[in-house]
């Protein structure tokens, strides 16, 4: 039976065996279909059960995963487009639990629970950054996103009469897959069911060896230890065997291959098992997935059940398609008219790779916004935004005013590619400048800005610079966000892990690549970190390379005294585009600023009535400023004090030269009774990695180490704004966009002068190191002692909230106290007593992990907070001495932390070399298989701690162990582009050819990551240059550098690849026409054909024109896979222009859509179908595609495109025939298209009757 407007079931299998088995089900084979749409890579078997006609596909052979089932799916519902429901029917890997008896042969069934669809994708979400009410900070946690629909209503309720059947009569699978064997003999072998004794259930801790060939032998390798496995009784006669289990399938694009993961997901999420099509599928394909459980997901996975799970899924999908009525099918939509399906299936499969394709208003505002917030989670960008407003705040208006005014000024906003440097000494009002240009461009954009900032921990580094201006880019652009920062964040696993500042930097680069022109302002260079000015100015010298191609106007600010700026910057440009911040020139602003004080200064009120005074203080000031602003308002802040004239003079003859002098005096200055508090205000804005709220400081300034009880919130400030009176001028407030007030020192100065060896003797004792971070410590750790916490401690959210809102300096303390009291902890005996007292309460350390979790983990547990050893919490801390006293004290060594990681893990993974040390020293598991990143070395060699991965490899560590989600130490350290660690291991003996993990090799981690040392490395030491399809990666994700190295290294440029099919499609699909035009030269074919397509379609449907005309330069087919048609159903017109001048078939019939016009008229692109109109498309051609919309006209009026239909019946659309014309009108009022209706019976008689359906 080949009329494909029969087939309304279609069934998806992912592998031959399930298609075996699906085929075995049927009642009647018909075969394969006669003929297959041009385009179609799919292969079908056509048949039926019971009175239903079904369609059974099969994804490509090696081509599973979340990416292929989309591929595949498309073409199914081009072919068949009366296909009204699916199932997704297959083999997964069980995830058994105490509440879920799940045993190998079982079958799970897709059903929505706690606001999961059914299916549920686990390997795509976002880092979110979840605030604490008071305080401010944040923490970060993994959170799935995206809601994948849940299956059909009929479904689900025929899944539900069958489940009462069998609870009432008992299933017949068994002999359902018996009499099957019996009619297909051969099939026994593989087929029937195992012996019970080879469904085994090892614990998680027991990992199954890594070498290769060795899965069909687990039961000689792992044996049937008792210890080792999960004792479960044998199921009674009474239970269903095999057993039907409802509940939620988790999906992902890899393998789950990790016992640990897998009990964290199942325990988190409810998953009853494993695959990896299913997230491809559900949104877009209304289906059920039914899967038979074939192993446990865990290392010792094969596929001895593979065979007899195929046919438990099909036996049940077969009873299940029993149950239901064809009438009841027949009622549900066709999914081929499913509004925007194919569109849709190609959205996801471009997401599910990482596609660069911009996320449409179709996604709608609200996922637009999450997505946005996913990606500022992703990016922790530095709120610049505090920096500005303070600075435009501060300043006296028109200051400024002659540098806009300047030719310096106005030929940098005209010149092409400029760059100005502004500098000048210490306090000139260089952020005041910076601030001002800003004001002044605001009306260009892009323009993205930085101020480093010395006070601010979070604005010191070449890190967080870019991260905030590539921030600034993505949120100024959100309606066509840059693609290259999209790409950067789908490749990092939807924002799962952090790129380097190279990869960050790069993508910068690309993007301002291909913007027209761009506006960056960068202030206080000086106050960027010493070791980090070398990156920070060859990236200046990469935004000058640029420049030459594009518009870029750079404008930086710094001191004039530092050497390595000054001369990094002159290499970028002539001294020209130098301006130095002089007296002479800021002698204007500086003395309005003086008369603005001296007059409307609410402190110098006493002299308004003695103009000759405030004259005399006037000059005064301005003799002695020397163009300094900050030693201005100091000063100001000075002579505010005095009451009398004699006081006034006295000030003011006596006033210091420099800021030096003038921080000392403030210092002495200060009343002894305010002494004590105004030293631990300046120990913490000095010190902390970020500012501090108010409100937390009052608290910092009601502990007294010396009084008891040391802390009672009865001592708090009454008056919270009076915290500047004990040491005004060198603090200040900034009112921030939540509405809360942050307390930062006044200057970066400030915090230069407090650091420096030129305090006096009696104070700089205070701010040294050493007693400064003993100091913060004890503050801190009193405060969580004194906190009135609950026995037993309940760690729910609402709980956390509401101490964090009695004690807000709770989440400052939680996060840092371990920062500074690491390396002070030996010497400071106060220091430990207090560290016994946490540790030995658990309520107040695991107060503390609940509300920071030193280690980076992806996956968080909060109910695992309550099971947090001391012993962890000490060793992620890195109290080396705390660390000793609790192995002394009897701590078990391998006690766990909250996903059974051990002490040695947590110290590993947060970098504590010594900690690491004591443990090993006493006798630590070395190879304990851990959580998400797998061994210790796993995780030492994925952050880059050379020291750490040497000590574990001294002392067994297994060098090619797997685990976690890199796999292989190898993997990770690739993955995150640590060189050192990379050579390390390769010299001890890493497994270069290893295929696991996510990326099957090394290789292809570091170039997914456009790692080129670390490619040229592994290449170097033997990896083969085709294993995990580096080259296809790193043309996905525009590595144009590592693309070369593998070519000039041997790599195959006609190799198909994992995700797209091959690196010319790849590179063609995202956009990168350098690599496209590399990959032809180095002798890609042009025309090569996939599952996925070919490169020229691939191009055409996501828009990449110069892509597209490189492609057809180089010999492309244009009519071989429906490019015009592609680019006509996707509304690119410019594409289609192309194509059609290059001689493109625009009557060429392809898929369900037929022709482009009819493609282009289906969604809506008026503009698209007017061109190909001009250049001849039959507007009357009909669509061979049996039940598809007849032509151009019945497409767009379904879908109520007026715009189009009105073109369309201008330029000849045939409706002479009433009948005809009668059954467009009855389609358009069905679908409530008013306006369509009218525009038709305009055109044609009126004599049918308008249905209201």
């Amino acid at each position: 039976m080949s009329d494909y407007a029969n087939y309304t079931v279609g069934w998806i299998c992912a592998i031959r065996t399930e298609y075996v088995a699906a085929q075995a089900f049927l009642d009647e084979n018909f075969g394969t279909p006669e003929f297959i749409p041009p385009g179609d890579n799919n292969h079908y078997t056509l048949g039926r059960i019971g009175k239903h006609n079904v369609v059974i596909a099969v994804l490509p052979d090696g081509g599973y995963g979340l990416s292929s089932a989309a591929a595949v799916i498309k073409d199914v519902i081009r072919s068949f487009p009366n296909l009204r429901i699916g199932l997704m029917v297959g083999v997964g890997g069980g995830a058994p639990s105490r509440k879920n008896d799940i045993r190998l042969g079982d079958i799970v069934v897709s059903s929505p629970r706690d606001g999961h669809g059914g299916v549920f994708q686990y390997d795509f979400g976002k880092v979110m950054e979840i605030a604490d009410t008071e305080d401010g900070t944040s923490v970060q946690r993994f959170q799935e996103t995206g809601f994948l629909a849940p299956p059909p209503v009929f479904l689900r309720t025929a899944v539900n009469g069958l489940g009462a059947r069998y609870e009432l009569q008992g299933h017949q699978i068994e002999e359902a897959i018996g009499n099957v064997l019996q009619k297909n003999r051969k099939l026994n072998r593989k087929y029937k069911r195992p012996q019970a004794s080879s469904d085994r259930l090892y614990r998680s801790d027991a990992i199954h060896p890594s070498s290769e060939g060795d899965e069909e032998h687990c039961i000689k390798i792992c044996g049937n230890d008792a210890s080792k496995l999960v004792a479960r009784p044998e199921r009674d006669e009474d239970e269903d065997n095999p057993a039907i289990h409802y509940g939620l399938i988790a999906s992902a694009n890899c393998l789950m291959k990790n016992a640990t993961v897998r009990d964290q997901i199942a325990a988190k999420k409810g998953a009853l098992c494993f695959e990896m099509e299913a997230a491809g599928l559900v949104n877009q394909f209304p289906c059920l997935v039914i899967r038979g459980i074939c192993d446990y997901s865990d290392s010792h996975k094969n596929k001895e059940w593979q065979g007899y799970a195929s046919m438990t899924a099909a036996a049940y999908a077969k009873d299940l398609l029993n149950e239901i009525a064809p009438s009841r099918v027949e009622a549900e939509t066709r999914i081929s008219e499913i509004p925007g399906i194919l569109s849709s299936i190609e959205k996801t499969t471009s997401k599910i790779n990482a596609s660069v394709q911009v996320m449409g208003a179709s996604l709608g505002n609200l996922t637009t916004k999450q997505h946005q917030a996913a990606i500022k989670a992703w990016l922790s960008p530095s709120d610049c935004s505090t920096n500005y407003n303070k600075a435009i705040r501060q300043r006296h208006k028109g200051t400024g005013s002659w540098l806009l005014e300047s030719d310096n000024f106005d030929k940098w906003k005209t010149d092409r590619n400029s760059f100005l440097w502004l500098h000048g000494i210490m306090g000139c009002g260089k952020t005041i400048l910076s601030s001002t240009v800003i004001e002044n461009l605001s009306s260009c954009r892009p323009l993205v800005y930085f101020y480093f900032d010395i006070t601010d921990g979070d604005k010191q580094t070449f890190d967080k610079m870019i991260r905030s201006l590539l921030y600034q880019l993505y949120y100024q652009s959100s309606q066509a966000p840059p693609p290259q920062l999209e790409e950067l964040f789908h490749s990092c696993e939807d924002g799962n892990i952090q790129p380097t500042s190279l990869l960050l930097s790069q993508t910068f680069l690309s993007i301002i690549e291909k913007t027209e022109e761009i506006w960056i302002v960068l202030d206080a260079l000086d106050e960027c970190n010493q070791e980090e000015r070398a990156e920070l100015l060859s990236w200046m010298k990469g935004i000058r390379t640029v420049s030459e191609r594009k518009n870029v106007h750079l404008l930086v600010t710094s001191r004039s005294d530092k050497n390595d700026i000054e001369s990094g910057i002159r290499k970028l440009a002539h001294a020209a585009y130098a301006l130095e911040i002089k007296s002479s020139l800021t002698t204007t602003d500086i003395s309005a600023y003086i008369r603005w004080r001296v007059r409307e200064d609410d402190g110098l009120e006493r002299w308004r009535a003695y103009p000759d005074i405030q004259d005399e203080m006037e000059a005064e000031l301005q003799r002695k400023s020397d163009g300094m602003f900050r030693w201005v308002a100091c000063q100001l802040d000075a002579v505010s004090s005095c009451l009398d004239l004699r006081q006034l003079r006295q000030t003011l003859r006596s006033l210091p030269k420099t800021l030096d002098e003038t921080y000392a005096r403030i210092l002495h200055g200060i009343p002894e009774d305010y002494k004590k508090s105004a030293i631990k205000i300046l120990q913490f804005l000095t010190y902390s990695r970020r500012h501090l709220w108010i409100e937390e400081v009052i608290d910092v300034v009601a502990v007294d180490l010396d009084e008891s009880p040391h802390f009672d919130p009865k001592y708090r400030m009454p008056n919270q704004n009076e915290i500047l009176c004990y040491c005004s001028s060198l603090v200040t407030t900034a009112n921030v966009y939540t509405g809360r007030t942050q307390l930062q020192l006044a200057h970066a100065s400030v915090k230069e002068y407090l650091l420096s060896n030129r305090l006096d003797d009696q104070i700089a004792p205070n701010f040294q190191i050493f007693h400064a971070n003993a100091s913060i410590s004890k503050i801190c750790l009193t405060y969580i002692l004194h906190l009135d916490l609950p026995e037993p401690m309940n760690f729910d959210k609402d709980s956390s909230i509401q101490v964090l809102k009695a004690f807000p300096l709770a989440s400052y303390s939680a996060m840092y106290w371990m920062e500074f009291a690491i390396g002070v902890e030996a010497a400071d005996q106060d220091l430990q007593g207090l560290l016994e007292k946490l540790f030995y309460d658990k309520r107040f350390y695991q107060f503390c992990y609940n509300l920071y979790k030193p280690e980076p983990q992806p996956y968080r547990n909060p109910m695992a907070v309550e099971q947090i050893s001391k012993l962890y919490y000490a060793s992620a801390c890195g109290l080396r001495g705390m660390v000793g006293s609790l192995i002394s004290a009897g701590s078990h060594l391998n006690a766990f932390g909250e996903f059974d990681d051990s002490a040695l893990f947590a110290a590993s993974i947060c970098g504590h070399c010594d900690v690491v040390e004591i443990l090993l020293a006493n006798g630590a598991d070395v190879n304990k298989q851990e959580g998400y990143f797998g061994s210790p070395l796993h995780a030492a060699s994925r952050f880059g701690y050379v020291r750490i991965v040497k000590l574990l490899l001294a002392n067994g560590a297994n060098i090619n162990a797997q685990g976690g989600i890199s796999s292989t130490a190898l993997e990770a350290a690739s993955s995150a582009n640590h060189v050192e660690v990379v050579e390390l291991l390769l010299e001890n003996g890493a497994d270069i050819h290893d295929r696991g993990g996510y990326f099957y090799s090394a290789l292809a981690a570091a170039s997914s990551y456009g790692h080129d040392d670390v490619v040229k490395l592994l290449l170097k030491n033997g990896a083969d240059v085709d294993q995990g399809y580096p080259l296809e990666r790193a043309a996905s994700h525009g590595h144009k550098k590592v693309v070369e190295i593998l070519l000039e290294n041997g790599a195959d440029v006609s190799i198909q690849g994992k995700e797209y099919g091959g690196a010319l499609r790849a590179a063609s699909s995202r956009g990168h026409a350098n690599i496209v035009e590399l990959l032809l030269k180095r002798g890609a074919d042009v025309n090569a054909e996939s599952v996925w397509g070919n490169a020229l379609e691939a191009a055409s449907t996501h828009g990449h024109h110069e892509s597209v005309e490189l492609l057809v330069a180089n010999g492309a087919n244009i009519d071989q896979s429906g490019a015009l048609h592609a680019a006509s159903s996707c509304g690119h017109e410019r594409i289609v222009e192309t194509l059609i001048r290059q001689g493109a078939d625009v009557n060429a019939q392809f898929g369900v859509h037929g022709s482009a016009l009819q493609a282009a008229s289906s969604c809506g692109y008026d503009k698209v179908a007017k061109l190909l109109l001009i250049n001849g498309a039959d507007v009357n051609a009909q669509n061979s595609m049996p039940r598809a919309s007849q032509n151009a006209l019945a497409a767009a009026v379904s879908r109520g495109h007026e715009k189009v239909v009105e073109l369309l019946l201008k330029n000849g659309a045939d409706i002479s025939e009433s009948e005809c014309h009668d059954r467009l009108i009855q389609i358009a009022s069905i679908r409530g298209h008013l306006k369509v209706v009218e525009i038709l019976l305009a055109n044609g008689s009126s004599r049918v009757t308008l249905k209201n359906e």
